[in-house]
């Protein structure tokens, strides 16, 4: 494959997908699209034949960590190079996946496990390529929806909610990026995150709510514009909303906090220190 690369989680439906087909349209963009699900993959994969960009399609289920590590293998005998990785694939905090406490393949809770441990995972794994393609950039789909992380209860084996183990594991996606960005040289990787929009009209959104808030259009604008922008050339280490930049929780700014989550993570995948 060509050796600029775009790699894009979560690309066979609503944001990512949107995201994908924008892309395509570039000649010189060639792209790598992840999905969990075969049948969605191969009818993203048709309706993106007749686009300028290559593209290809890698199947991976993010709740378990052995797939997500064969993803990156996937990739990385793809191409030599990624130019930019965009973690966008996730769950939210009600349906499909149901409003009750579940536990991934490894045994972790499930939406910390796919929406969090997973891109740290897979991160860690591009990084060489990542620094290969510089100057790259990191793109972490996040939320406004945040909750603290409890390092005595990471799972929420106690008080469970969709809602927390949501709002957890994306401000774990934002607190260890925040980690990333102070050990990368900015002119060679930026690691940025955002909140797209509110309730963009996904199925994920209306399949819970009914209704949706915010366009995709925003939500698209918004996740494009920290993937290509030229004025973002180095800036790293921040939190946007939409296409503004913001103020992530508390604890994520907090040093112990950063470290205890790093920690955290390499132990749960194996990852280096």
């Amino acid at each position: 494959m060509p050796n600029r690369i775009i790699v894009i989680t979560g690309a066979t439906d609503g944001l990512g997908r949107a995201l994908a087909g924008v892309l395509a349209d570039q000649p010189d963009t060639p792209l790598v699209l992840h999905g969990r699900d075969p049948a969605r993959l191969d009818e993203v994969s048709a309706s993106l034949a007749g686009a300028p960009a290559s593209v290809h399609t890698l199947l991976a289920d993010f709740s378990e960590l052995a797939q997500v590590h064969r993803l990156a293998d996937e990739i990385a005998g793809l191409t030599d190079t990624v130019s930019v990785l965009v973690n966008n694939a996730g769950i939210g905090s009600g349906e499909p996946e149901g409003t009750q406490r579940r536990v991934s393949a490894d045994g972790y809770e499930l939406r910390f496990a796919v929406n969090y441990l997973a891109s740290f995972a897979l991160t860690e794994r591009l990084l060489p390529l990542l620094e290969a393609g510089a100057p790259a950039r990191i793109v972490n789909v996040a939320s406004l929806g945040q909750a603290p992380i409890d390092f005595g209860d990471p799972d929420i084996e106690n008080g469970y909610s969709g809602l927390r183990a949501y709002g957890q594991s994306k401000l774990a996606m934002i607190t260890s990026g925040f980690t990333l960005a102070e050990r990368l040289d900015p002119q060679r990787v930026t690691v940025n995150s955002l909140h797209p929009a509110t309730y963009m009209p996904t199925k994920m959104v209306m399949l819970n709510r009914g209704s949706s808030i915010d366009t995709l259009e925003t939500g698209l604008e918004a996740t494009l514009r920290l993937v290509v922008a030229p004025e973002l050339e180095g800036v790293t280490g921040e939190f946007f909303d939409r296409t503004r930049r913001a103020r992530a929780g508390e604890s994520a700014y907090d040093p112990q906090v950063r470290q205890r989550l790093w920690d955290l993570s390499v132990q749960r995948t194996g990852r280096r220190p």
